[in-house]
């Protein structure tokens, strides 16, 4: 398993081609067809084949401006369920597991979806976990929210991700669809026989510990209009951290198996670099 959770066979290493969410009896996406990307990863309860070809083509002004009735609508948050309840992971502050959850779904996001229409929807605390960081002695923090918060950051993923993954580079493999680690290994490999002999290592220090929210939400409101997903997206940047029975301010690396946004919102974070030209930071 790799970071980007795809699962590799016995044979090279490869990842198996997925079969689309919507795809048909011949294993082909309707909703795809005549596009230059391959969007099939998409939620298809989400981005219709109109939305994509809008995606595709650019929207007016380059600017998107509805789109929390996507994320509060009960099938795309049925969808974000099946994914947290997929990828397991631990309960939040409130003791609620996935398994509690699941119980009563349906009530359940039905309530989410009432509290999202009406405004009322607020995010709980994260609660924090510690874990051994890798070749070091120091305990990396991770954040745990809760399942209810997880499938709501999971649905705004679903609606979000596509927005912006749609100018990402070439070059970036880190936290995207289809994409991991054995993908960037693969391109080192290519560009280490066609020359290039330096490789720079870099680390961003307590990354999600540190990113700069205002610089994060404007250019996020570059791509996006809509009011009230902007709104749900400060509230889950200044959600409160719960550490055993002591309230912090900071809000520690998105934690695991569970939570829906951690990695998106980095990526949203570095969208300008990113979308740089397609050069490759290596030398001769």
């Amino acid at each position: 398993m790799q970071e980007g959770g795809d699962v590799t066979t016995e044979h090279g290493g490869q990842t198996p081609a997925r079969v689309p969410k919507a795809a048909n009896h011949a294993g082909e996406d309707p909703r795809t067809a005549g596009l230059a990307r391959d969007w099939s990863w998409t939620e298809p309860t989400v981005w219709t084949a109109r939305m994509l070809a809008a995606l595709e083509q650019g929207v007016k002004g380059g600017k998107w401006y509805s789109l929390i009735d996507k994320v509060q609508s009960e099938t795309t948050l049925r969808a974000a369920f099946a994914e947290v309840a997929a990828n397991q992971g631990a309960a939040g502050v409130d003791h609620v597991s996935v398994e509690h959850f699941a119980k009563d779904r349906d009530a359940n996001l039905r309530r989410l979806s009432e509290e999202l229409r009406q405004g009322t929807y607020r995010p709980q605390q994260i609660r924090r976990h510690y874990i051994p960081k890798p070749g070091s002695t120091e305990m990396r923090p991770l954040g745990i929210p809760t399942v209810r918060d997880r499938v709501v950051q999971t649905a705004l993923r679903m609606v979000m991700e596509p927005i912006f993954e749609r100018d990402f580079a070439a070059h970036s493999y880190g936290f995207r669809p289809n994409r991991g680690c054995k993908d960037a290994l693969r391109r080192m490999q290519e560009l280490l026989k066609s020359g290039y002999v330096f490789i720079v290592d870099a680390d961003l220090k307590s990354y999600f510990d540190t990113i700069p929210k205002d610089r994060l939400m404007a250019l996020i409101c570059q791509k996006v209009e809509d009011s009230r997903v902007l709104a749900l997206i400060e509230s889950f940047l200044e959600q409160g951290v719960l550490d055993g029975d002591r309230e912090c301010g900071d809000v520690p690396e998105p934690g695991g198996r569970g939570c829906g946004t951690g990695p998106g919102a980095g990526m949203d974070g570095v969208s300008r670099p990113d979308a740089a030209p397609d050069q490759d930071a290596a030398g001769r």
